[in-house]
Parts: C-alpha cells; structure tokens; sequence
C-alpha cells in the first residue's frame, strides 16, 4: 500500500500480476508500469517520449489495435486500461527499469527491485516448465517398450479365462 496525494492508502499490484506475454516477451503494460511506480501513465509515457534514446524497440513497444483487443479480451478488463485514447506501451524488464531510472522518483527506485525479481521469477518458472517438459518426453522414450509389454501382460491377466467345459462321459461321483 502507497499514500496518494491525499493520504489515502492505494493498493499496490504485485509485478507478478502485472507481466503478460506479448509478442513472445514478458511484459508490463505503461499503465501497470505507471502504478507500481507510483506515477500518472501520462508523466510515464512522457519521460520515456522525452528520453527516446534509452528505449530502444527490445526495451519497449506500442501495441497494434489487434493486440491491444486480444489482450483486452484475455485479462477481461476493459474499466483499469480502458477509455485510452492512444494504443499502450509495453515494457520489457529492461525497459521497465530503464523506466525507474528516468523517473528517479523514490518509488520508481524502489519498486525496481521488485520488477526484476517478478521477472526473475517469472523466467524461472518458465525454465523448470521446460525442463520437466524434456524429463517426461525422454521418459515416455525410455520407458515406452518397457509400459508396452506390461500393459501386454496386464492385459492377459485381466482376460477371462475359457468357461470350464462339461466333461464327456460318465462321472461316477
């Protein structure tokens, strides 16, 4: 929680919450970027407007109108981003903190701190997702002729036997 220019405690959102993937990154939307660090989007946008050479296209980018309603759509929210007159920005971790730097608010530095390690975390979960993806694939490999003569086996163990058959002849007994 933060106070607002009226004293007023105003929730914080967590980076984590924040990060989506567009275009194959993980990103913060200016908006989200803008509340974690305590600013208008409006003073934001103007900063990295004003400090154009720090924010090459892999640190930030404007959405296309298809993007902007794809993600628009997934996080159903329209109210938080809504009723924007121009396309957002979204930042990747190093233009999130590029962002920090250019603001140099005591916020801004702070929270930078928690950006990176929402990125950290988030690259990490990625990692060990695609790891345990490699270990199951290499199982399913080892072990596939090994389930298959098992399954075999289960298989014929699960087969009724043959009705008994009535003998033919006399059964003295």
């Amino acid at each position: 929680m933060t106070a607002d220019k009226t004293n007023r405690l105003v929730p914080v959102r967590v980076p984590e919450q924040c990060i989506v993937r567009l275009r194959g990154q993980a990103v913060l939307l200016d908006a989200d970027l803008a509340a974690i660090y305590g600013v208008a989007v409006k003073r934001l946008n103007e900063q990295v407007k004003r400090n154009a050479s720090r924010f090459p296209e892999d640190f930030v980018f404007q959405l296309t109108g298809n993007e902007w309603t794809n993600l628009k759509s997934q996080i159903a929210t329209s109210s938080e981003h809504g009723g924007r007159r121009k396309l957002p920005y979204a930042f990747t971790e190093h233009g999130a903190i590029m962002a920090a730097t250019v603001l140099n608010s005591p916020q801004a530095v702070h929270m930078s701190v928690a950006v990176v390690r929402a990125f950290v975390k988030l690259r990490r979960m990625a990692l060990s997702v695609e790891a345990l993806a490699r270990k199951v694939a290499a199982l399913e490999q080892k072990y596939d002729a090994n389930f298959r003569d098992v399954f075999q086996a289960i298989l014929q163990l699960m087969t009724p036997p043959d009705p008994p058959r009535r003998k033919i002849g006399f059964d003295a007994g």
